[in-house]
């Protein structure tokens, strides 16, 4: 539970311990604040309280013995404070004692600092029944008792306008200072992650700056000397790929010029045949293990042209196909960036896919959505089966079971055009549709 309801980013998650963090210490500061506020508040509303008590006190002693109980009810007495005449003092033996603070502010404070003619002859402090009460009896010089009961409110340390204001100024500038320190801390992350992203699309990405903290430059310094040993590696695969391609093509051409010496007609027809699947397959898986798009510069491009080019050229190559065997339905320009050749040569191995099993190819696109564009290659063919649909994007995977290269080709036409537009941060999947047929559906960013 806790796991999701924490961000995914490392940039949240950082910042929600270190907010979580700074809330324990204000927590804890703020604790240690209020408890000395209770203390002062409590002591103040004491002091404001028991210096009415000695007032009416003073009152009460000054007035004519037979007057002072009708001056006692006639006093407005402040609230939380109670009084009356008794000839017993409301304090008894076993009270609680009263706080010390308390006992100090009567017995110091105010009766001590008082002239000697207002001083009470005995004066006794006790807690009272219910918390926050005071019981104060003082004996009046002929003898009666003045009995007070004092009510102290409950401190309110918090009840502070300039107290709320500092703590949330205080608490707003933190959790800025958090939120711009945790995105600076993952900032480098982020770029090392958006650098090995370019690099799966481009191998001849620009290198990772090698500034900022010590553990940062190290990082960027170990990324880019990983791909420049990756650009080293596909260089060097390029290369021998090369030169095997050129030691097989040899062999195959003199193999040609001899089947052309052949006295039996159709001997040298099966022969050059023979030669021309060797040469079209060896082609293909060079080409395919050699990725010639990952080498091409990106360009900005009109995607609805180019598949409109694919189009005719395969209309060109086939005549035989009535005209509407091979369609368009999309917009009139969508421009992108992308390597033009390369997604030529996956767009046109997508639509041959379609002619050679179907014949027939149509071309969709769709609106682009949250910079994401959708394209479909569809055919009204007999599909492939479901377990069978990620299966063709395999190597050398063919469903056609003649193996013939005329109708089966090399198995190398679907995982050539995946390659490519992985390449290009996008994806080819294939889906039967419900109405018959194949789609091939294409995610490319824009």
């Amino acid at each position: 539970m806790m796991r999701q309801l924490l961000p995914r980013s490392l940039a949240g998650r950082t910042a929600v311990f270190l907010t979580l963090a700074l809330m324990l210490v204000q927590a804890a500061g703020l604790t240690i604040h209020a408890l000395d506020r209770v203390d002062l508040q409590r002591l103040g509303v004491s002091r404001e309280i028991s210096a009415r008590a000695f007032g009416i006190w003073r009152t009460v002693m000054l007035a004519p013995p037979d007057r002072r109980e009708s001056m006692l009810f006639d006093i407005e007495l402040p609230d939380g404070l109670a009084a009356d005449l008794s000839d017993m003092p409301a304090v008894r033996p076993g009270m609680p004692r009263a706080p010390l603070a308390l006992v100090r502010l009567f017995q110091l404070d105010l009766i001590a600092s008082s002239p000697p003619r207002f001083r009470p002859r005995e004066a006794l402090v006790a807690s009272g029944p219910r918390p926050g009460m005071l019981v104060v009896a003082m004996r009046l010089p002929d003898g009666p008792w003045l009995n007070m009961w004092l009510t102290l409110p409950p401190p309110r340390p918090w009840h502070s306008e300039t107290f709320l204001i500092a703590f949330m100024l205080m608490t707003g500038a933190a959790l800025a200072l958090i939120l711009w320190a945790t995105r600076r801390l993952v900032r480098p992350v982020s770029a090392l992650a958006h650098a090995a992203d370019r690099l799966g699309r481009d191998v001849n990405a620009p290198p990772l700056p090698e500034v900022g903290p010590s553990e940062v430059v190290t990082a960027a310094r170990a990324f880019n000397t990983m791909a420049e040993r990756i650009r080293r590696f596909v260089g060097d695969r390029t290369q021998m790929l090369a030169a095997i391609g050129h030691d097989l093509r040899t062999p195959i051409t003199r193999l040609r010029l001899r089947a052309e010496f052949l006295d039996d007609d159709e001997q040298r027809r099966k022969m050059l045949a023979d030669l021309d699947e060797m040469e079209a397959m060896v082609n293909a898986t060079l080409a395919f293990a050699r990725d010639d798009s990952a080498t091409e510069p990106s360009v900005a491009l009109d995607l609805a042209a180019l598949c409109r080019t694919v189009l005719d050229e395969a209309a060109d190559a086939r005549p035989e196909l009535p005209p509407e065997a091979i369609s368009y339905e999309g917009p009139d320009r969508l421009r992108i960036r992308g390597r033009p050749i390369a997604l030529k040569r996956a767009l046109a191995n997508l639509v041959a896919n379609a002619l050679n099993y179907a014949g027939m190819a149509r071309v969709v696109i769709d609106a682009p959505s949250h910079g994401i564009l959708t394209l479909r290659v569809e055919d009204e063919g007999e599909g492939i089966p479901e377990e069978s649909l990620e299966a063709v994007f395999q190597p050398f995977r063919r469903l056609e079971v003649s193996r013939n290269r005329e109708t089966g080709g090399t198995g190398l036409g679907l995982p050539i055009a995946r390659n490519i537009l992985r390449a290009h941060g996008g994806d080819v999947v294939l889906r039967n549709r419900p109405e018959g047929g194949l789609a091939a559906v294409v995610t490319l960013p824009v």
